[in-house]
């Protein structure tokens, strides 16, 4: 704005010092310097338009947004828990869907098993809601790789090539994602840390569904799909009962709660680890 006002100054003086030389009246004089300014305006503002600011070197609009994408794998589209997730306002950014992931799963929603058909359905439905959430942008990405042949390798491809995020719950896709530099967000991981903490000695109420491996176990599951393991209690079978925690088991499949019944259990104490 300040060159501007410079070169107007000295462009003004040039052009007052060469007019004065024409015999010319004071109105027309105005209307000379009116035009002329209003298209210097012109001719400003339309120089200004084509200067583009993702020329910077830094904090460009494309580097910014590029962060942001998430590539979505077939397993989360049909796990559909994604669906949810958006609508709570904890992900943001774009979501891309491959087009050789669309393929994939129109592919599935053809299959003559009807399991299978299902699956691919719902994969198209849950693409259909995340698609009408107003937080989320989904972009549909028609870039392909002819020379790779698998799905998940084309997807760690165009991660690298995007900079984005794969969002999947394939567990060897996370792994090889991971080892290739990849940024993996698995929606499983994510629910196995927003279980509720049990600590031994709390009390649960828990329903006997099936015999456990053990002689006389009874096993239960939380709502989270959590295993209970609770001794002698085969002989509950389809019934609730308070059982009391004994212990918790971590697992690389997940957790595994152990308990016994609160009416044999007696005073229990959880022994300390510390």
């Amino acid at each position: 704005a300040f060159g501007l006002w410079v070169a107007n100054l000295f462009t003004s003086k040039f052009i007052s010092s060469f007019l004065g030389t024409l015999k010319i009246g004071s109105i027309t004089l105005v209307m000379i310097h009116l035009i002329l300014g209003y298209l210097g305006f012109r001719i400003g503002t339309i120089k200004a338009s084509e200067i583009s600011l993702n020329s910077l070197p830094l904090f460009t609009k494309k580097e910014k947004e590029s962060s942001n994408f998430k590539i979505l794998d077939t397993s989360v589209i049909i796990d559909g828990r994604i669906a949810d997730i958006c609508e709570t306002g904890f992900i943001e950014g774009s979501f891309v869907i491959p087009r050789f992931v669309l393929q994939e799963l129109q592919h599935i929603a053809d299959s003559s098993d009807p399991i299978k058909r299902n699956r691919g359905r719902r994969g198209l439905e849950i693409l259909n809601k995340i698609q009408k959430q107003v937080d989320i942008d989904v972009v549909i990405s028609d870039q392909d790789f002819p020379k790779i042949k698998e799905v998940d390798a084309k997807l760690i491809e165009l991660a690298k090539r995007m900079s984005a995020k794969v969002v999947t719950n394939d567990f060897n896709l996370n792994k090889v994602a991971e080892l290739q530099g990849v940024s993996v967000l698995n929606i499983n991981q994510l629910a196995s840390a927003l279980k509720p903490v049990v600590l031994p000695g709390e009390p649960m109420t828990v329903k006997i569904l099936k015999e456990g491996k053990e002689h006389g176990q009874g096993v239960a599951y939380l709502d989270d799909g959590t295993m209970v393991v609770v001794d002698d209690a085969k002989k509950y079978m389809g019934k609730s009962i308070d059982i009391i925690v004994t212990s918790v088991l971590q697992t690389t499949a997940g957790r595994m709660i152990f308990g016994k019944i609160k009416s044999e259990a007696g005073n229990f104490f959880p022994i300390s680890n510390t």
